[in-house]
C-alpha cells in the first residue's frame, strides 16, 4: 500500500469511487474487509484500500473454448 501522499476519502466519496451505496462501504468498514483511516469520530479510506479492494476482487476471464460437436 503506498502511503506516501495517499488521499484519505470520506464514506461517501468512497461510495463514489465504488458505484455503490455508503451503507456498503460502512458494512466494509464494519467487517474490516477494508483499510480505514480513524481521524477523531470520523472514519476515511485511502484511495489505495479502494483500488485494492476492487483488484482483489477483480477475476480474470477465461480463455475462449471450442466446444467440440
Amino acid at each position: 500500500m503506498s502511503q506516501t501522499r495517499d488521499r484519505l476519502l470520506t464514506v461517501d466519496q468512497a461510495a463514489d469511487r465504488l458505484n455503490t451505496g455508503p451503507r456498503f462501504v460502512r458494512r466494509l468498514i464494519a467487517e474490516r474487509r477494508i483499510t480505514y483511516v480513524r481521524v477523531g469520530r470520523h472514519v476515511r479510506i485511502p484511495e489505495s484500500a479502494i483500488e485494492n479492494y476492487v483488484q482483489a476482487g477483480t477475476v480474470a476471464p477465461i480463455a475462449n473454448r471450442r466446444r467440440a460437436a
